[in-house]
C-alpha cells in the first residue's frame, strides 16, 4: 500500500495510491462507509492505517477507480505530516561514510540525534542554507516510520511495528560540526533540514529491503551510492535499539543513515533516490533574514 499527502483545497489531506491515481480519503470513506481520518499523521496515531491496509488487501484494491481520483501528474505533494512526536537519525551507518567523517570504523553503538518539527519540509520545497554556516552537506536516507507504541523490540518483531518505508533528505551545517563533535545536534537542527516522502509505501509494495539502492544526487548526477546490505546498523536493529532508550509512537519517523554526503548551494537541486520510491527532490537557497 501506498500513502501520501497532497495539497487540496488549501489544505493538507492524506490520499491512498493505487498505480498511478491518488485517492482522497474522504473518496475512500465514501466507498467504504467508514470514517478514517483524512491526516496522514491521525491515521496512524489512531490506529487506523492497519485497518485501511487490511481493507485495501482484501478488497480495496478493487473499489478504487481511476475516475473517482486525482493522476499523480496533477497533484501537488507534501510532507507525509509536519508534526511527528518525533524524528530520529542515525549517523555514520555505512563504513565508507564513517571513514569520511571520523576516519576510523564506528563504535559498537550507532552516533545518533534528533530532529525538530520546525526543520521538516517535503518535496519541491526549498532548503535554505543558514548564514550561521554556509558549508551545509545534504545526504540522501531510507526512513522507517513506525507504526504502532513499542517499546524493547525485538529485531525479529520489527516487521509487526513498523508501518512502512519512505524517502528523505538530511543536511548537516558542516562548518558548526567541524568545530566539535559535539555540536553535532545543533548542526542538524536548522529549519528545512529534514525533507522527507512523498510516498509512505509498506514493505509487501517493494523488493527484498536488503537490495533496495539509496542514492544521493545532486543537480542530476548520482554523487554516491549503496545498498541497505551494507548497512553496519540494519533497520531492525535501528528499531530496536531506539525502542530500548524511549518508547516509540505511531508517526515518529528514523532516518537510516546515508551512503553518502555532499555540499550544497544556492541553485542546486538535491534529491533522494531509492528503488521503489518516487524521487524526493528539493531545491537550494541561501537563507536571507527579513
Amino acid at each position: 500500500m501506498k500513502l501520501a499527502t497532497i495539497y487540496h483545497e488549501d489544505s493538507e489531506k492524506a490520499v491512498l495510491i493505487k498505480q498511478e491515481t491518488a485517492y482522497l480519503m474522504n473518496h475512500v470513506n465514501k466507498a467504504t462507509g467508514k470514517q478514517w481520518s483524512e491526516d496522514l499523521l491521525l491515521l496512524l496515531q489512531k490506529g487506523e492505517f492497519h485497518e485501511v491496509r487490511d481493507w485495501y488487501e482484501k478488497e480495496g484494491k478493487n473499489q478504487l477507480y481511476p475516475e473517482n481520483g486525482f493522476s499523480m501528474n496533477t497533484v501537488s505533494f507534501a510532507p507525509l505530516f509536519r508534526h511527528p512526536e518525533k524524528v530520529f537519525g542515525v549517523g555514520m551507518n555505512y563504513l565508507e561514510k564513517a571513514l569520511e567523517l571520523s576516519g576510523k570504523p564506528p563504535e559498537e553503538e550507532p552516533v545518533i540525534f534528533m530532529k525538530p518539527n520546525s526543520s521538516i519540509i517535503g518535496t519541491g520545497e526549498t532548503i535554505q542554507i543558514p548564514s550561521q554556516s554556509p558549508n551545509v552537506a545534504g545526504e540522501a536516507e531510507l526512513a522507517i516510520i513506525i507504526g504502532k507504541t513499542c517499546e524493547n523490540v525485538k529485531e525479529s518483531d520489527f516487521w509487526d511495528v513498523i508501518a512502512g518505508f519512505t524517502t528523505s533528505l538530511d543536511m548537516t551545517a558542516r562548518d558548526i560540526q567541524n568545530l566539535n563533535p559535539r555540536f553535532l545536534q545543533r548542526a542538524k537542527s536548522f529549519n528545512t533540514f529534514c525533507s522527507f516522502g512523498p510516498c509512505l509505501i509498506t514493505a509487501d509494495e517493494l523488493p527484498e529491503l536488503s537490495s533496495l539502492k539509496i542514492e544521493t544526487i545532486l543537480n542530476g548526477s548520482v554523487c554516491h551510492e549503496n545498498v541497505i546490505a551494507n548497512m553496519m546498523y540494519q533497520p531492525a536493529f535501528i528499531v530496536s535499539f531506539f525502542s530500548q532508550i524511549m518508547t516509540l509512537q505511531p508517526g515518529d519517523v528514523i532516518l537510516t543513515g546515508t551512503p553518502g554526503s555532499v555540499l550544497i548551494q544556492e541553485g542546486d537541486v538535491l534529491e533522494c533516490r531509492i528503488t521503489g520510491f518516487p524521487s524526493l527532490t528539493n531545491p537550494v537557497k541561501s537563507h536571507v533574514h527579513k
